[in-house]
């Protein structure tokens, strides 16, 4: 562990929502939702007057609208909400080379990788300088967590929220870990929460009082010892500058259920296309073909198949997802369809087109149910 609060999370105050307000005088002020409209459409950010109503991110939107029917309900506008997140980057990598984004709103940095700070007090004007300059470059408002390692600065951003900027100081975080819920270590799920407090662990100083050969044993060897690690503030992981693309993938929610068949292997094709499109448009390729089924009960069915090297051929892709849908029972309605991409690579193998012949090489299988994420 660092012994200066060196390590900076940076969380954008209702990122979408107040891009909106600044870019719209008549929005200023004013409850903004930014979301899905459709009937299944969900907030993706709701402005901080909206959320005195009780609007929240991930609500369906439709709760949102008996809660503020007021509001300015709007659709996101990605590209737009892009090019400020580049404006916010920038500004971050001026501060440092290590500079880690997690969404367009939200990123780590290094501030002595940078140099740019070395003890509490250099790292708390960095902080404010850099408030001061998204505030001039963007009119928007972020909020400045910092501390000695990620875990602890991202949950300093939290408290700052919104328009803020605290400081954790090195030695301290025990005590402000320990009473706080399970929930706030990273990795911590819905799932896991709950099994923990199933046998009384509810607390931060509860997981720690357990002990790690405890936690091993309710929630396995890994999770386990990082849950212990965690709950005594022991967080080493570095900021990382480039971080690697795992998949590609590109999925849709439908308004009303699909009951046909055929329109579902349409829909399939389509989304292929497309997880192609921005396959290539990343210059990679890959070898797993991914298909996800949401069913019109909730159940989320997915099914995998790995070809013998990477692709970014659309008919091996629309054909490998043609192949996985063949395994999965549609009867009752379709509300979601998803194709993705893994295994990437940044080359194309010719010889695997031979792939789209219908050769299968490996199936996997996983079924569960899950909330709809809209």
């Amino acid at each position: 562990m660092r012994t200066a609060p060196t390590i900076l999370h940076l969380d954008m105050d209702a990122f979408f929502a107040s891009a909106e307000q600044a870019s719209k005088p008549s929005l200023r002020g004013k409850a903004v939702v930014v979301g899905g409209l459709g009937p299944r459409g969900v907030v993706a950010t709701a402005s901080y007057e909206a959320r005195v109503f009780g609007v929240n991110s991930a609500m369906p939107m439709a709760q949102a609208r008996r809660l503020a029917p007021n509001a300015a309900y709007l659709v996101p506008r990605f590209g737009f909400y892009r090019s400020i997140s580049e404006q916010v980057m920038a500004l971050l990598r001026a501060l440092s080379p290590l500079v880690e984004p997690l969404s367009l709103d939200e990123a780590f940095v290094d501030l002595e990788a940078g140099e740019t700070a070395w003890d509490a007090e250099s790292a708390r004007r960095a902080g404010e300088r850099l408030r001061a300059d998204i505030r001039a470059v963007t009119g928007l408002t972020g909020s400045v967590g910092l501390a000695a390692s990620k875990m602890i600065a991202k949950i300093a951003s939290e408290r700052a929220k919104p328009d803020g900027l605290v400081l954790i100081e090195p030695g301290t975080e025990r005590a402000l870990l320990g009473p706080l819920s399970v929930r706030t270590l990273p990795g911590v799920g819905p799932a896991t929460g709950d099994h923990l407090r199933r046998a009384g662990i509810t607390t931060v100083d509860e997981i720690a009082e357990a002990g790690e050969d405890e936690l091993v044993r309710l929630v396995g060897k890994a999770h386990g010892h990082g849950l212990y690690a965690m709950a005594l503030a022991h967080d080493e992981r570095p900021v990382v500058a480039e971080r690697e693309t795992k998949s590609v993938s590109v999925e849709d929610t439908y308004d009303v259920d699909i009951h046909d068949r055929i329109r579902v292997g349409l829909e399939v094709q389509r989304l292929a296309d497309r997880c192609v499109r921005r396959l290539r448009g990343a210059g990679l390729s890959g070898r797993t073909i991914q298909l996800k089924v949401r069913r019109y009960d909730f159940s989320t069915l997915t099914r995998s198949e790995t070809l013998r090297g990477p692709t970014d051929d659309p008919g091996v892709v629309r054909e490998a997802a043609a192949r996985l849908l063949d395994s999965v029972d549609t009867t009752g309605g379709v509300r979601l369809l998803g194709v993705g991409v893994s295994g990437l690579a940044d080359y194309t193998q010719e010889a695997l087109f031979a792939q789209a012949a219908g050769e299968q090489v490996d199936l996997l299988e996983e079924e569960h149910t899950e909330e709809e994420a809209g």
